[in-house]
């Protein structure tokens, strides 16, 4: 992490808060840095969960629930509003849980952090969190490889990181989040000695070279890949069943709390 770049950073959210009118309880790295594993020159991707002021929230003209800032080659700084966080994090957007798990923070309020933390815990449904691995995972492999071509080696991660997280939630039954950082992922997840050879040898490259290179999909690790998709997607049940009112209810509980301690104009 560049303290030059931080710092920046760290201006571009004291910026928002004043323009926007927002506090900012949690701000952090995500992508590759978060992961564990950036090459020597990936950008910087904050992302930041922010509260309006309560009179926002009650006028019939909402604003925006997402703020961006101008994005370049180093910059990627962004972030979605309180209320936007938890429903997509009800409806099984495991986006949210890798922000309230990041271990790169810019901003954190810790009560803030932990309280979001336990609700998560203790309110997402894993096969939406499933669901939505096996979708982006799925859509990756469409997108960036297929077997007969040469591919950009670096986008691997982004299909074997979602097939990791299958595996580690069909093999941990009774949890629901999923490690952030790739090589406890990895590791939790007891990949076959072969396929843990192959991600070893691909994480030394991406981080010694800013361009791994183009090369055919290794067969091993496109059958672990594929393997895992499969098992999802035979296993996994239809998610439009309604989000449990119980769930909804502590969300709303949790959001009332927030804004009485962190919206901007003070006590609601």
């Amino acid at each position: 992490m560049d303290p030059a770049i931080v710092e920046k950073i760290q201006q571009r959210l004291d910026d928002l808060r004043i323009v926007e009118r927002v506090a900012v309880p949690l701000a952090v790295e995500s992508g590759s840095r978060a992961w564990g594993f950036p090459s020597p020159d990936s950008d910087y991707d904050c992302r930041f969960i922010y509260i309006r002021r309560s009179a926002d929230y009650l006028s019939p003209w909402r604003k925006r629930d997402v703020i961006e800032t101008p994005l370049d080659e180093i910059f990627d700084v962004n972030g979605w509003d309180l209320g936007k966080a938890l429903q997509l994090l009800l409806k099984g957007n495991a986006v949210v849980i890798e922000w309230l798990t990041s271990p790169i923070g810019y901003r954190r309020d810790q009560e803030f952090a932990d309280a979001f933390l336990a609700l998560a815990r203790e309110t997402v449904d894993r096969e939406r969190i499933a669901y939505h691995y096996l979708h982006l995972g799925e859509r990756h492999r469409r997108a960036y490889f297929s077997d007969d071509k040469n591919v950009r080696r670096k986008k691997l991660f982004y299909a074997l990181r979602p097939a990791a997280a299958l595996r580690w939630l069909r093999l941990y039954p009774n949890e629901r989040i999923a490690p952030m950082q790739f090589q406890e992922l990895m590791a939790q997840c007891d990949p076959p000695a072969d396929v843990a050879a192959i991600v070893e040898t691909l994480l030394a490259e991406k981080s010694r070279s800013s361009e791994m290179g183009t090369g055919p999909v290794d067969p091993v690790l496109a059958a672990f890949i594929d393997a895992e998709f499969a098992s999802a997607r035979n296993s996994l049940r239809p998610t439009e069943r309604r989000i449990e009112r119980e769930a909804i209810e502590r969300a709303e509980a949790f959001f009332l709390a927030a804004l009485r301690r962190h919206a901007p104009d003070g006590v609601m």
